[in-house]
């Protein structure tokens, strides 16, 4: 059985392990990103070139967007020259950015007038996960569309339908309020155990196992003791999605005191100029104010 053809519009830190999966796993792809040397990469490995979005929405038959934020999904399906213009009908979009749930609400209709069916699907597991193929994607949309393209989404990870579209949207924003909260106190508690004269990484030994395990606190602690934080999330796309977080919390009216908290520490850090680093990075925060470092001594 024929693989469906892929246009993938996108080729960032996530969208790039994401179309080379789906490039290993024999899907034929057409391509689309302004960065020009990630887009010459894949097409060494025997990708197509897409010339416009439009372009790549005629020659396909699933889009897949991987973008940064929703002014750029919308430009890329609503503008000219975008997806909008290319499509056709029994097409399916898979926006797989993190963005508002009612922008891609908005999106959904504007395709529907087109025969044109949407699932929103974020990510979550940065790009070591994009690169093994073990994202946890959060998808929302129709179950038949679901079930059409589960297959496809299989081979980048573990797909969850979670509602109608825009809940993929609101369980990604869910997912990066824990996460964001859960990155902050791993790096506040061990830095009070290294205050109170206790090796943190004999600490992180100790608990990782136990209640306070998480996949934060095996991931990010290790980069808290060498200082490494090259980015596999950067810390500008996390304040983007607490920033959506918070106005969606404010409009239903639920506080998050907690998540506001973390906000706050992320835009000191992009203020002093740590936009690009890791959202690991948080732990620079605490330092600072702490007069401490994280790092063992032998990094």
């Amino acid at each position: 059985m024929l693989k469906p053809k892929i246009g993938f519009i996108g080729i960032g830190i996530m969208g790039l392990p994401i179309a080379k999966n789906l490039l290993k796993a024999g899907y034929p792809l057409i391509v689309f990103d302004l960065n020009k040397e990630a887009l010459t990469n894949l097409i060494k490995e025997g990708v197509k070139k897409g010339e416009s979005c439009a372009h790549v929405a005629q020659n396909c038959d699933i889009i897949i967007t991987m973008l940064p934020n929703s002014p750029d999904v919308q430009k890329v399906v609503l503008a000219e020259q975008g997806i909008l213009e290319g499509v056709h009908q029994g097409q399916i979009l898979i926006d797989m950015s993190s963005i508002a749930p009612l922008v891609s609400q908005s999106i959904a209709k504007e395709l529907a007038k087109k025969g044109v069916e949407m699932l929103d699907a974020p990510v979550s597991g940065g790009q070591e996960k994009a690169q093994t193929g073990t994202l946890a994607i959060m998808v929302g949309g129709k179950e038949e569309i679901f079930a059409q393209c589960k297959p496809l989404l299989e081979v980048l990870g573990k797909p969850i339908l979670v509602g109608a579209i825009g809940a993929g949207g609101i369980t990604k924003l869910v997912n990066q309020a824990i996460v964001a909260v859960n990155i902050a106190v791993v790096a506040e508690a061990l830095l009070l155990g290294k205050k109170a004269g206790v090796d943190p990484q004999k600490i992180f030994d100790a608990i990782k196992g136990g209640l306070a395990g998480s996949q934060c606190l095996t991931d990010k602690a290790p980069r808290m003791f060498s200082g490494n934080y090259d980015p596999g999330f950067r810390i500008k796309l996390h304040v983007k999605d607490l920033t959506n977080v918070l106005q969606t919390s404010q409009a239903l009216h639920n506080a998050m005191p907690l998540t506001a908290q973390v906000m706050e520490m992320m835009q000191t850090l992009m203020a002093e100029g740590h936009t690009d680093i890791d959202h690991g990075g948080l732990t620079l925060f605490y330092e600072k104010i702490n007069n401490l470092s994280l790092k063992s001594k032998d990094e």
